[in-house]
C-alpha cells in the first residue's frame, strides 16, 4: 500500500509548499538576470504555460475517490493550489520582465491568449493578478488587491493555434499512418500487459498511450492531494505510467509533417511576431505575448522545436520562455528559449543546429520543414497532401515515384475532362457550365 494518507490539512500543506516555491523562484529570477550580458537588451518574450493544479478531469469508474464530495470542485477545474501557483509565477514573471513592462497595466504592452477551457482562463487571471497587483490610478476599490484585464480566447473547434483542435484531416491521417509505423505499433504491443492490467483493475479500458496518461494523471493529482492510492496501483505508478504518459506527449508532433500540422502554426506566430518587433513593424508595439495552455501544449512544442526529451510529464505551471534580445552594438536580433520546469531555475535550452543564442534568421531556417505555408490548404485531404504524407514516412526515392505518380493521375484526368467536354460540344450548341464543387 502506498505511504500517502488523505488529511484534513492536506490542501493547505500543498498551498504552503506552492508559497515556498514561489519564494525560491523570486530568488532564482534574480541569479538569472545576473547572468544576463548588460551588453543584450530584451526587446520581446512569448510565455506558454500550463495551467495551474486542478482536479481530475474523469475519475476512473473503481475509483475509491471517484465521488465529488472529496474534492473542492468540479472535475477539471482549477483548485486553490492552482490559483496560488499561478499568483506566484505572475510575481516571478514580473521581476523577469521588469525591464519591458511598465508595473502598471497597458494593453500595448501586453496581451494574453488562453485555450477556452475553464482552468486556463482562470490560470491565466490568477497569473495576471501576480504579474499586474493594482498601484496607484489602478487600485479601484481599496478593499480588492485585484484588476481586470482582458483574457483572450477563441473557441476550441475554431483553434488551430493554441488549441489545436481545429479541424485538420491531413492530420489526422498523418497520425493514422504514424501510429501504423513499425516502432510504434511495436511499442504500442509491448504495453498490452499493462493496457489488461490497467483495465481489470480500473474498470476503465485502457488500451493506448492517451488513456494510460490520463490515467496516469489522475493517480497523480490524488497523490498529490494526499488521497491514498488502491493496492493495485504500486505494480504500475508511478512507474511504468509515468514514463507512457511522457512518451505520450511527443506522439501528435513526432514527425515534421505533424509537428508541421499541430504546432507549425503556433511557432511561426511567434516567429513572425518577432520579425515584426525587429523590424520596427509590430503593431501595437508589445512587449509580451502570453499564451495559457495545457501540458499537451508545452510537450508540443517543446517536441516542435527538438527540444523534448521525452521522458517529462510537463507539471503544474511548466513554462517556456521564447525571448528575442539585441546587443548593444547592433547586429541581428538572437532568439533564447528557456524551460522552467515549476520550481527550478529556468533552463536555457539548445537550439539544434544553432546554439543558446539563435539569430533570427537561423531560426526561420532551423524550423523551416514545420513552418507551414498555408495550414488550411495543408490541412485538406487530396492527392497532394497524401502525397506529402506518405512522403513524409518514406525514402526519397518512394517520394519521387508517388510525386511522379501523382503527376500522372492529374493528367489523365484532365485529359479525359478534356475529352468529355468535347464530346458534349459535338452534341449540344447551346451553352454549358462546368461546376466546381469548393
Amino acid at each position: 500500500m502506498h505511504t500517502i494518507h488523505r488529511s484534513s490539512n492536506g490542501p493547505h500543506h500543498l498551498l504552503m509548499s506552492v508559497l515556498i516555491v514561489a519564494s525560491m523562484s523570486v530568488s532564482f529570477v534574480r541569479a538569472q538576470q545576473e547572468a544576463i550580458s548588460e551588453d543584450e537588451k530584451l526587446l520581446f518574450a512569448h510565455v506558454i504555460f500550463r495551467h495551474g493544479d486542478r482536479t481530475p478531469i474523469d475519475p476512473y469508474p473503481n475509483d475509491p475517490w471517484k465521488d465529488p464530495s472529496h474534492w473542492s470542485t468540479g472535475w477539471g477545474q482549477l483548485t486553490n493550489a492552482g490559483k496560488m501557483r499561478h499568483l506566484m509565477l505572475g510575481n516571478w514573471l514580473r521581476q523577469r520582465y521588469s525591464s519591458i513592462l511598465s508595473e502598471t497595466y497597458t494593453n500595448n504592452e501586453i496581451y494574453v491568449r488562453s485555450t477556452d477551457v475553464d482552468r486556463t482562463l482562470m490560470s491565466a487571471e490568477s497569473n495576471l493578478a501576480g504579474l499586474y497587483p493594482p498601484t496607484g490610478k489602478d487600485q479601484w476599490d481599496p478593499a480588492i488587491q485585484w484588476q481586470p484585464i482582458p483574457v483572450h480566447t477563441v473557441p476550441e473547434s475554431m483553434d488551430e493555434v493554441l488549441a489545436a483542435k481545429k479541424s485538420c484531416p491531413a492530420f489526422d491521417y498523418a497520425l493514422k499512418k504514424y501510429k501504423q509505423s513499425d516502432e510504434f505499433a511495436q511499442y504500442n504491443k509491448s504495453l498490452l500487459p499493462l493496457y489488461e492490467y490497467a483495465t481489470a483493475h480500473s474498470g476503465r479500458r485502457i488500451d493506448s498511450l492517451t488513456s494510460a496518461q490520463n490515467l496516469y494523471s489522475c493517480l497523480h493529482i490524488e497523490e498529490l492531494n494526499n488521497f491514498t492510492l488502491p493496492e493495485w496501483t504500486q505494480k504500475i505508478y508511478p512507474e511504468p505510467l509515468r514514463s507512457i504518459s511522457a512518451r505520450s506527449f511527443a506522439t501528435k508532433t513526432n514527425t515534421p509533417l505533424l509537428a508541421r500540422l499541430k504546432t507549425g502554426p503556433l511557432v511561426k506566430e511567434m516567429l513572425q511576431r518577432f520579425r515584426s518587433k525587429a523590424d520596427n513593424t509590430l503593431k501595437p508595439n508589445r512587449s509580451v505575448w502570453v499564451y495559457s495552455a495545457h501540458d499537451t501544449t508545452v510537450g508540443s512544442v517543446l517536441n516542435t522545436l527538438r527540444l523534448f526529451d521525452g521522458f517529462h510529464n510537463p507539471p503544474f505551471a511548466a513554462c517556456i520562455l521564447l525571448e528575442l534580445y539585441q546587443n548593444s552594438s547592433g547586429g541581428e536580433p538572437f532568439v533564447s528559449v528557456y524551460y522552467k520546469n515549476t520550481t527550478a531555475e529556468p533552463e536555457p535550452m539548445s537550439i539544434p543546429n544553432c546554439g543558446k543564442r539563435c539569430p533570427l534568421s537561423q531560426m526561420f531556417k532551423v524550423y523551416s520543414e514545420v513552418l507551414p505555408d498555408n495550414w488550411k490548404h495543408e490541412c485538406q485531404v487530396s492527392i497532394l497532401s497524401l502525397t506529402y504524407v506518405e512522403a513524409d514516412m518514406s525514402s526519397s526515392t518512394s517520394v519521387i515515384g508517388i510525386v511522379f505518380l501523382a503527376m500522372v493521375g492529374v493528367l489523365v484526368i484532365a485529359l479525359a475532362m478534356g475529352a468529355y467536354i468535347r464530346r458534349r460540344r459535338s452534341y449540344h450548341n447551346d451553352k454549358w457550365y462546368l461546376r466546381i464543387d469548393g
